[in-house]
């Protein structure tokens, strides 16, 4: 799916963008839900022209946090879901490529991720993302790290 999904995102992207497959999905061993996630990293000039972009052709995650430099898409009329993350290349929430790369050197560290996401299993949504986002900050340090 992600193969398929790069070119089409390339073609309608900045030049600049970088476009990687990220989440669990990219992450062998790691527990997923299904679904897959892509980062695309921009500059900061270049993300208001590629929040319109996505925007034309998925769907706005509108439970997910939008600002001047992150925003979250998705599309749940496919197979597997497709989840997208916009973000200005160094801002705070760029994590998602740097997270996936920590875990893909790491097998104790994708065992503890593992172990976070069966302990939230049929849990609270919001209580599972709030550890997730511990998890994560814990592996990344403060933001701007890396």
């Amino acid at each position: 799916m992600f193969r398929s999904l790069r070119p089409r995102l390339a073609a309608v992207l900045p030049s600049e963008a970088v476009i990687e497959h990220v989440g669990a999905t990219a992450v062998s061993g790691c527990l997923t839900k299904g679904d897959l996630d892509i980062s695309v990293q921009v500059g900061p000039q270049a993300f208001a022209a590629a929040d319109l972009a996505l925007s034309g052709l998925f769907e706005r995650n509108a439970g997910s946090v939008r600002t001047d430099s992150f925003s979250a898409f998705k599309c749940d009329d496919v197979r597997p879901p497709v989840g997208i993350q916009l973000v200005v290349r160094g801002a705070p929430l760029d994590v998602f490529v740097r997270f996936r790369d920590c875990l893909r050197a790491d097998p104790a560290l994708i065992e503890r991720y593992n172990a976070l996401k069966r302990s939230h299993e049929g849990a609270d949504m919001s209580a599972y993302r709030a550890a997730k986002a511990a998890f994560i900050a814990a592996v990344l340090g403060p933001p701007g790290q890396g």
